[in-house]
């Protein structure tokens, strides 16, 4: 299974993994402080979702032959957007933090958005690949991708989740960019992103709380801008060499989500800032690997899956980083790998096992 896989890549993605429970193990200290049994809860099911739930699904990733996701991709599409909508069913929801993302599987959580962000990129991936002759047309192009993104977007603005609607986005607009959009449509695209961003503001008075924490931190200090003055008070301590691994001081009733979209303040506080280039150089070299692989794949199908594949891991991974130094306003974006999460770990682990079946036959 792995004699023909890219071993750069899966090297690299073992690395990451092995640093991510590392630093995961250290940041749930923080929670251990105030409550024992949670804390031994939340490292029995993270490491079982690593090393075990995580081993299987990139192995599956790798085994299924892309082409059934060819062949299937408009079905899985759709699965993936009904199986989002059962967030509002009653019963089933879990309602956590102002929002519904989640439904209740008994002894589990699952969070099916993590499954639309594959879903779209599939079927904007095989869209492109199959009218590829007729896409710079409206009628063939602008026009069905705007129909999905349609569908996307009432789903994920209802629950709501604008993080994950700015990664799907993001991820199915280079696809349909690199598949031979018209720049004017990409234009449009843009221009209705621009107003549509604007009236959601409008109407959303947490997401205009955000905004403004961005442009001035000093707003609502013990509110608003409590996580990233937090956050930027650990990574600053942390200098060059960090305090040390699970030596933290912020994770302890400071910063909010220490094991989740905060981790990676945490971590670069213990390991300062030559850790956080070590991490980064990770990411860096999942993503230049990656989109090698993916531009030389056989097929256009699987060079914009690859592409689509990569953006998605890359764009969640810049978005939390970002929020965490002030540079983007927060969205509650795990960092992809790393951060608590069962459902994104093992998706996430899916997506790049597919990207290594991918490069099995690309040409690098």
């Amino acid at each position: 299974m792995l004699k023909k896989v890219d071993k750069p890549l899966l090297i690299t993605i073992a690395v990451l993994l092995f640093f991510g429970l590392l630093a995961f193990s250290s940041a749930a200290l923080g929670v251990l402080a105030s409550n024992e049994v949670k804390f031994y809860s939340i490292i029995k099911n993270q490491l079982i979702f690593a090393l075990l739930g995580g081993v299987i699904a990139i192995s599956l990733g790798i085994i299924i032959p892309y082409r059934l996701y060819e062949r299937f991709g408009y079905h899985l599409f759709f699965l993936a957007l009904l199986a989002t909508t059962l967030v509002f069913v009653p019963g089933l929801s879990i309602y956590h933090g102002g929002a519904h993302r989640w439904i209740d599987l008994g002894p589990v959580s699952f969070q099916p958005s993590e499954l639309l962000k594959m879903g779209f990129v599939i079927a904007v991936a095989l869209w492109c690949s199959k009218n590829r002759h007729l896409f710079r047309s409206w009628k063939y192009g602008l026009l069905p991708f705007a129909v999905g993104s349609g569908l996307v977007a009432s789903i994920m603005l209802a629950q709501p989740d604008f993080g994950t609607f700015l990664i799907i986005m993001t991820a199915g607009t280079s696809v349909f960019f690199v598949g031979g959009a018209r720049l004017r449509h990409l234009g449009i695209i843009a221009f209705i992103a621009i107003i549509g961003f604007a009236t959601l503001v409008s109407f959303r008075p947490y997401m205009m709380e955000r905004i403004k924490t961005f442009f001035n931190d000093t707003h609502d200090p013990r509110g608003a801008s409590w996580q990233v003055n937090q956050s930027l008070v650990a990574i600053g301590s942390g200098g060059l060499f960090g305090r040390g691994l699970g030596q933290s001081v912020q994770k302890f009733n400071f910063l909010p989500e220490p094991i989740g979209d905060s981790i990676f303040a945490v971590t670069a506080e213990e390991l300062g800032m030559l850790g956080v280039l070590f991490l980064l150089s990770l990411y860096a070299i999942v993503g230049i690997r990656g989109y090698m692989i993916s531009l030389n794949a056989e097929s256009q199908f699987a060079r914009l899956l690859g592409i689509g594949i990569v953006t998605i891991v890359l764009t969640q991974t810049t978005i939390n980083i970002m929020s965490m130094l002030g540079l983007f306003p927060l969205t509650g974006v795990p960092l992809p790998l790393i951060s608590h999460g069962g459902t994104a770990l093992m998706v996430t682990l899916f997506e790049l096992g597919v990207l290594l079946q991918i490069s099995k036959t690309s040409n690098l």
